[in-house]
């Protein structure tokens, strides 16, 4: 097959997994999406394929726009996108950043196996519920006054270090040492700090969860031993953002954009997509609230943790340090960021915009931690709660390809709606107990609904398409133990 016909569109294929709309009309560049035939198929299921199309009128967009193997419909912006954007003639889109700004996933490693806490599923699951505020609204590990709150939001982890939230291991192990540079607390609104203050330290709800794994498959012994995996070992993955904060800076910068840069808008496809132009004032201050909110969700993320650690130590009445309960990584999924990358020969600074898709340097790079350098920036790519999880590094081809992105998770194939009319909660969580000793505590049987194994692609492929293209090797592979969700 050299063509692939999606009703309105017809993708060319550029080498196997790779598929192009071609440059047309008002495009800047091509569209192209990294895909099997499989997935290609859920993915010109809804209007992911329009929403790339309309991303490469974006002004300053290079090389082309992406869709990565899990991509699917999203808010203008598709799920699964990346976008480089010139820094310095281009713009800057909130919504191709998206309104739950670093929504990221870490992972916490063990000493434990699973032999350890098989019998103990039911109260580990418990606990962690108890102690880990979940759901819609307010509450959160740590209420904040407003100075404490800017403080988070310039600094980030670095504030959880000085208030004995984190140990010096945790930073070097985040994305960006869990600091954005150029943060400001004055770009982000006071509704947005009131929302914030309440909700530090909260898994939230819809597809975010705290899961607890085993691991079960090791793809690369030499780069499983230097993220410090193995066979059995037991991990704890995080999910969650920015909460009502990150919304709230969205939401009041698309509004401000729309307002502000009319003309803008409408030389654009979809006001979506609205975007402030580069060095303007409303660029300028967006980027530095989105930095804040980013720090906001590497510190939210942080507490979680740091909780989690506390409830390990409860439950196995063994200090935290003693079980190895060390950060393996931190990595966000809806960001924006300057960052250098090659365009036809040229160093050249971009936006480059994420959204649901996850950072992937190779070996080599020097923002990856001094730990990971030699082989490569670990991903992690959650699944269902159901089919498992991944590990990857960064491939040796992301930078060429995807200015250094792979898929973020497994995507979606329902609507929440049409999950809630399709599965019962209860039956869910009886059937992943009994059929797969998985067990599952929600504050609602909606919310398990929702996100059912059934929702979303399938894993496996996604994460295949991204190993064969170089983006981001397999490494390891997990399955769940137990999950609390929102």
């Amino acid at each position: 097959m050299t063509t692939y016909d999606a009703g309105d569109f017809t993708l060319e294929k550029v080498r196997e997994y790779v598929w192009e709309i071609p440059k047309e009309d008002e495009m800047r560049v091509p569209a192209r999406v990294l895909a099997s035939e499989e997935l290609l198929d859920e993915i010109s299921d809804d209007l992911s394929l329009q929403q790339l199309k309309n991303t490469t009128h974006l002004p300053g967009i290079q090389k082309y726009a992406i869709a990565m193997p899990d991509a699917h419909q999203g808010y203008g912006f598709p799920v699964g996108g990346v976008a480089g954007i010139d820094a310095e003639t281009g713009v800057i889109s909130p919504g191709a950043v998206g309104y739950d700004i670093n929504c990221g996933v870490r992972m916490l490693k063990t000493n434990l196996t699973y032999s350890d806490v098989q019998g103990r599923q039911a109260e580990l699951v418990e606990a962690l519920f108890e102690a880990i505020p979940s759901g819609l609204g307010g509450g959160g590990i740590v209420q904040t006054g407003v100075d404490t709150l800017e403080e988070v939001l310039e600094r980030g982890v670095d504030w959880a270090l000085e208030e004995g939230y984190a140990v010096e291991d945790d930073r070097r192990h985040c994305e960006d040492e869990g600091v954005r540079p150029g943060a400001d607390a004055d770009a982000v609104s006071k509704k947005a700090k009131d929302r914030g203050r309440q909700q530090l330290g909260s898994l939230g709800s819809g597809n975010h969860f705290l899961e607890v794994q085993r691991v079960t498959d090791i793809y690369r012994e030499d780069v499983a031993e230097s993220f410090g995996l193995e066979a059995d070992q037991i991990v704890v993955l995080i999910h969650c953002g920015s909460r009502g904060l990150g919304h709230q800076v969205c939401t009041d910068y698309l509004r401000d954009i729309e307002q502000t840069h009319q003309g803008l808008l409408e030389q654009l496809p979809d006001k979506e997509l609205a975007a402030a132009p580069a060095g303007s004032h409303l660029a300028e201050e967006y980027y530095a609230a989105m930095n804040a909110a980013i720090n906001f969700a590497w510190v939210n993320r942080q507490l979680i943790m740091h909780r989690t650690r506390e409830v390990f130590a409860d439950v196995f009445d063994r200090d935290w340090r003693d079980m190895g309960m060390e950060l393996l990584y931190d990595v966000a999924h809806n960001i924006a960021k300057k960052e250098i990358h090659d365009i036809e020969g040229e160093e050249r600074e971009l936006f480059v915009h994420r959204k649901g898709a996850t950072r992937a340097f190779p070996a080599g790079h020097p923002e990856i931690p001094a730990a990971y350098r030699d082989v490569g920036q670990p991903v992690i790519i959650p699944g269902s709660m159901g089919s498992g999880s991944y590990i990857l590094r960064g491939g040796e081809h992301s930078m060429a390809e995807t200015f250094g992105s792979t898929a973020h998770g497994a995507g979606r194939l329902m609507s929440r709606t049409e999950a809630k009319n399709t599965y019962w909660g209860e039956d869910v969580q009886d059937d992943l107990r009994e059929t797969q000793q998985i067990y599952v505590k929600a504050q609602s049987g909606a919310t398990v609904a929702e996100e059912a194994p059934g929702v979303y692609k399938d894993v496996d492929e996604v994460v295949r398409v991204s190993d064969e293209l170089g983006i981001g090797d397999r490494v390891a592979r997990t399955f769940p133990v137990c999950n609390i969700k929102g």
